[in-house]
Formats: structure tokens, sequence, C-alpha cells
């Protein structure tokens, strides 16, 4: 099964790309004579962890400004793979302004083809189809863009091991990723830096280039939960700095994770989408 990069699957939340200066060998020897392996190969493997199917949960999204006022906003989560494709559908529940709203995504496997988004905006009956071009804008007010809300192909990407180190005493790779031309124009970012956990493949921090405004955005898994055999990121912190300043933030919870629901493929429908839960 896929790894996401999206709130719904929130399996990796690797922002991860990028063309190498210097690239490790394919598999040099270590001391104790096992093998380093490749960036590809480490983010292959994250990309091939099993991240549930027909998954139901709850999530908490929460907006945090440069003063620190907060806005909180409820959803729930649907996802499902059609076979190396994931499609996902998130209606917002509350509060008021943007309930009702929902958000369907198709997420596919093929380097060569774009994924599908729309939006639902009930004050407008109106569905929008998210472009290309508007992959880089915040999702929802948040510190996600529509661009994170999918998990990229490998093939967009280049991949350099840089490291070996630890987060929070956790043994982690540290792999810069570097996309092409146009996924870079798509997503709006220059170059990632991931770290990635040995034991279960988990992407546990990222730091992001924005091209625009010349800003970092640091990802952060808080939480992390075993649910029925596999890992699920259940608090992430996406942060949007400049220099020392942090400009915006928002920090998502996941409860009431549940797998293996009897979810139907016509469920992600654009007309589910519009009659909502």
């Amino acid at each position: 099964m896929r790894t996401q990069l999206t709130i719904p699957a929130l399996a990796a939340l690797a922002l991860i790309a990028f063309e190498p200066v210097h690239r490790v060998s394919a598999s040099p020897p270590t001391a104790d004579g096992s093998e380093t392996p490749s960036g590809r190969q480490i983010m292959e493997w994250v990309d091939d962890r099993d991240d549930g199917d027909n998954g139901i949960s709850d999530l908490k999204m929460v907006l945090i400004d440069k003063r620190g006022r907060e806005r909180v906003r409820q959803m729930r989560n649907l996802t499902k793979d059609k076979g190396k494709d994931t499609l996902s559908l998130i209606f917002f529940l509350s509060p008021a302004d943007v309930k009702n709203t929902g958000f369907l995504s198709y997420d596919y496997d093929d380097a060569d083809r774009d994924d599908d988004q729309w939006l639902y905006l009930p004050a407008l009956k109106k569905t929008k189809r998210i472009a290309g071009g508007d992959k880089s804008g915040s999702f929802m007010g948040s510190d996600f863009t529509y661009a994170d809300m999918a998990s990229p192909p490998l093939d967009r990407y280049s991949y350099t091991l840089m490291k070996e180190t630890e987060v929070k005493g956790v043994p982690t790779w540290q792999v810069e990723a570097i996309p092409n031309a146009q996924e870079a124009k798509d997503t709006g970012y220059t170059k990632s830096i991931s770290f990635v956990r040995k034991d279960n493949h988990v992407v546990i921090r990222s730091v992001n280039w924005v091209k625009k405004g010349k800003r970092l955005k640091y990802m952060e898994v808080e939480e992390l939960e075993l649910i029925d055999g596999i890992w699920v990121p259940t608090r992430i912190t996406m942060s949007t700095k400049k220099g020392k300043k942090t400009l915006h933030k928002t920090q998502l919870q996941i409860s009431n994770v549940k797998f293996n629901q009897p979810l139907e493929e016509e469920t992600f429908s654009i007309r589910r989408l519009e009659r909502g839960l």
C-alpha cells in the first residue's frame, strides 16, 4: 500500500524530493558488515510501508497564528486503496463557517498522471477542481498545502542519504530530496530533508524549503501509535517560519482510527462529496 503525505493517511507526511549534488553509493559496507541503503531505497521503504486500508478517523486541526490565537476545526476522514492508488474524502464537521465543506482526492501511483482533487464549498453550493497551479496553496487556511494532501510518485524526485542520526534518541536516516522542475512548480517546494525511523520506516520529521517568500516549513510527529499493527502518527505539527520567526502553525490530532471498514469505491465520488456525511 502507498504511504501518503496527506492528512488522510498520515503515514509519512514526508515532503520528499531532490537532486543530490553528492550521491551516496548504492550500498557501501558498514563497520558491522551490513549495507547502507541509498536515499532512494529508504524512500521506497517509506512508500511501501503498510498504512492500512478502508480507514476512518476523526481529525482535530488547530490553526495558530503568530500571536498565538487559535482556531479549531473538526473533521471526519475516509480512505480507501484502489490497487496502487489511494482515494480519500474529508468532511468538515465544525465550526459553522466550514461545516459540510468537503475535500475529495484521487492519489495516483503513476508518475505520469496528475492527482485529481476537488473542494466542495457549501456556501456557494459549488465544487471546485484543484488545478495543478493551485496545489501550492494553503489547504483551508492551514500550513498544509493541497500538494501535501497527496503522496507524489518517487520517480518525480531524486534522493540523497545525507547521514545516519537520531531524533529524540531514535535512530534515523536523514534523506534529502529534490523535485523535478514540474513537481517543484506544482508544489512550491524546492527542497526537503526528511528523517526516517530505521525501525518502522516512518518519517517523523521534515524540513521543507518553500520558494515563495523564502520560507521554511517544519513537520514534527509528536505522537506515534501502533494501531491494529500499523504505525499511525496521531499528533503532528506543521510550522511555517521565516528566519527564526514563526509565521503560522498547524497542529493536527488524529483519533478514533479504524481500519478495514465497509467503504465502497462509490463513496469516493463528487456526488457523495456534495451530499456530505
